[in-house]
């Protein structure tokens, strides 16, 4: 029988902050930035060092490869994504399914205080709470998994806040459950709200999109378990494997068809949320949990800047495609490694988290 845990286990000590992604953030900005780079030169001059002096040399050929890459990784985000799109927050009307909680509420939050129009979908029973109106967000109480509601909804929308020019797929559930523990009814659920839902509002809400004058962005929240898959997550890692195909395949049609559309593709690793309350990540320093202000403020980023966009967070989920291209000893090993497959045992999920919120909140009260 499986363990039952009220709360996740923790493992904090005095270097958990440290990661690979903070000591990489920290040589981006310092070392391998070209303004920096071009300071060592200048400070070896101020010396009176001669240009043909080694260490002249060796500073100025550094910081000329450093400037190259830069310029060439822009001219590669160019020529990948295109131009970007004029955008006015003030003509903007943002939808945002899942934004009820974690990072859709940050996102909706972020906007609404920004003065943008947002409009939150979420299948929680929120239309009694105020805090929406005072954030500048709309809700909308749906089940996104049920096509009826979704175009319903949509036509809301429309008519209450105008054309929608932003569409943020990010509702999903996590049951975390083995296959074979799994009922038919949670394959279907999960499947209906981590792929198919996702479907049913770029069907619904794209027209629009295509029909507004500012042109539009679609952003899809994937994951990194749909590229490797994970014990207890099958229904989810297909989901979100289906995901980013789609989102691919929708690319490469606006391209075509709506070149004013932008799409933003979000790959992030275990995010500090509600979904995945419990779990614990086996290597924090390689793999470290990232946090939604994180990936909410790359979203905004791109969104703002109109860009169409791959965002791919912590480090290693930006190589994460390479994984396949190993040999399958090697990703047997890395598995093993990584620990991708023992992580879900802790796995507790949104309704423990709830609980464990409430006992504390218990606890606070009794004293």
């Amino acid at each position: 029988m499986a363990t039952v845990y009220t709360t996740p286990p923790q493992r904090d000590s005095w270097f958990a902050p440290l990661s690979i992604d903070l000591l990489v953030k920290v040589l981006r900005t310092s070392f391998f930035h070209p303004f920096i780079a071009w300071i060592v030169p200048l400070c070896f001059r101020a010396q009176n060092m001669f240009w043909d002096a080694p260490p002249m040399l060796v500073s100025i050929a550094w910081a000329s490869f450093i400037s190259l890459c830069w310029v060439l990784g822009t001219f590669n985000q160019r020529l990948a994504y295109g131009l970007p799109r004029e955008v006015d927050l003030s003509e903007e009307v943002i939808v945002i399914t899942g934004g009820a909680s974690g990072l859709g509420l940050l996102i909706a939050e972020v906007y609404g205080m920004r003065g943008a129009t947002v409009a939150v979908l979420d299948i929680a029973d929120a239309a009694n709470d105020g805090t929406e109106a005072a954030r500048g967000v709309t809700y909308y109480q749906c089940d996104v998994s049920d096509k009826a509601q979704v175009v319903r909804v949509a036509a809301e929308i429309e008519r209450d806040l105008g054309t929608p020019t932003v569409l943020i797929n990010n509702a999903a559930i996590v049951v975390g459950k083995r296959l074979l523990d799994m009922t038919l009814p949670e394959i279907d659920t999960s499947l209906a709200t981590n792929l198919l839902a996702h479907f049913y509002t770029l069907h619904t809400f794209l027209p629009a999109l295509a029909r507004s004058p500012v042109g539009g962005t679609v952003v899809t929240v994937s994951s990194v378990i749909g590229h490797t898959g994970a014990a207890q997550l099958a229904d989810y890692a297909a989901a979100k494997a289906g995901v980013t195909a789609l989102h691919k395949s929708l690319a490469a049609e606006l391209k075509t068809t709506h070149p004013q559309l932008r799409t933003v593709l979000v790959t992030p690793g275990q995010l500090s949320t509600p979904l995945f309350y419990g779990v614990q990540t086996p290597n924090a320093f390689l793999a470290p949990v990232v946090e939604p202000v994180d990936v909410a403020k790359a979203v905004i980023a791109a969104i703002d800047g109109g860009r169409n966009e791959a965002i791919a967070m912590p480090l290693y989920a930006r190589w994460i495609e390479w994984y396949n291209v190993l040999p399958l000893g090697l990703q047997a090993v890395a598995r093993r490694i990584a620990g991708v497959d023992v992580g879900m045992r802790t796995f507790v999920g949104r309704k423990g988290a709830a609980r464990a919120h409430g006992e504390k909140e218990g606890l606070i009260q009794a004293f």
